[in-house]
This record gives C-alpha cells, structure tokens and sequence, in this order.
C-alpha cells in the first residue's frame, strides 16, 4: 500500500478547517486537525508531518507563537510551515523572524490551485526524503557488513550517490518556497540519482 503522508491543518474555526480539507481531498493524504496552536504542538509530538497549514490569526497561540515553538524543536524544525493569513497583513510580518528555511505564505481567500500546488511541492519532497533515509538505512547495513572487492565499490559508489542526494534535496528544500511547478520538476530530477542508490543496495543485499 502506498505511503500516505501526514498534513497537518491548523485553525480555530471549524469550516476553515473543513474548508481546507475539501480542497486537499484529491491529493488522497491524511489529514490532521488542530484547532489551536497547543492542539497543533500536541500532535507533532505524536505523528511525523510533511507540511503544516497554519492560520496566523487564532486566539491564545497565535500561529506565530506556534511556528516559533515548533522552529525551536529539533523534531519538528524542519517541517515546512505555511502561513494562512488575513487579507491587509503585511507580507514582511508573515517572515519576520521566519527567514530561515522552510516557510511559505498563502493570503485568504485562498487559490484552491495554487495552494494545492503549494502543498504538492512539499508533499515530492517529503517523498524523496523518506526514499533516501531508507536507503541511507540499508547503506549503513551494508558498510556494517565490512564488504570487499566488488561489493566495496559498490558501497563506495552508494556512499557518493548519499552525499549528492542529500545535498540536492537540501537545496530544493530551500527552493520550495517559489515557483512551485519549477520545484517539483527540479524535485523529480532526484528520481534518477534515487533510482540508482535503490538497484545499488539491491545488488548488494537483494531487493527486500
């Protein structure tokens, strides 16, 4: 059965959330509400996330305060954020003090095409990086198992396909915030270097 990636929703209004469900449905993923910033820090203790929608304007915790507390978990810094926010809040608020990576912006009403786009891109991320922990998994078994002649270079070739992966997936992580279609192509030309690392640990320990 295909992995279903987690989405997390956050809102304190009930048909804003049901709102973004509809619109998501199609991408057939599971979705997760929060209807406040403590329920939405409770459940990234509980589940991994590939993205997060996150209203700004919410009583208590605003989204804020809450991307600022999961920024500051290491678990959960880098899970891409993206901030729904009211019509007439300055852009440069959204960013401030959210510079760093992994942050996007959307403005109500929102495009249900273009956040869909949105929440595409970091869906083909999250894919990739599930695909290259497994590998880089099965890699380590490999090195664990001291191979030699053949098999070492094997191991020697898997170990420089991680590092160009891993370096490619970070700077389209960066990149995501964007032209979302220019991301998603540019994710998808991790498919080949990935392919090769899956046939590589394949000929060092069969296909699982």
């Amino acid at each position: 059965m295909p992995h279903k990636a987690n989405i997390l929703l956050v809102d304190d209004r009930d048909e804003n959330l049901m709102a973004l469900e509809a619109v998501l449905t199609s991408l057939d993923q599971n979705m997760v509400r929060a209807s406040s910033g403590e329920a939405a820090l409770k459940a990234l203790l509980e589940e991994d996330f590939a993205v997060i929608l996150l209203d700004v304007v919410m009583p208590g915790m605003d989204g804020f305060e809450t991307a600022a507390h999961i920024k500051q978990r290491e678990k959960t810094k880098d899970i891409p954020i993206i901030f729904l926010t009211a019509e007439g809040i300055d852009r440069h608020q959204v960013f401030r003090g959210y510079a760093s990576r992994f942050v996007d912006y959307m403005t109500k009403p929102l495009d249900p095409w273009l956040l869909r786009a949105k929440v595409e891109v970091f869906l083909e991320l999250d894919r990739l990086r599930r695909q290259l922990l497994d590998q880089s998994a099965r890699l380590r078994r490999g090195l664990a198992e001291e191979t030699s002649g053949a098999g070492g270079s094997v191991v020697a070739e898997m170990s420089a396909l991680v590092g160009e992966v891993n370096q490619k997936l970070e700077l389209l992580r960066e990149r995501a915030v964007g032209d979302e279609n220019a991301t998603v192509e540019a994710a998808r030309e991790l498919d080949a270097p990935v392919g090769r690392l899956t046939r590589l640990v394949e000929a060092l320990h069969g296909p699982e």
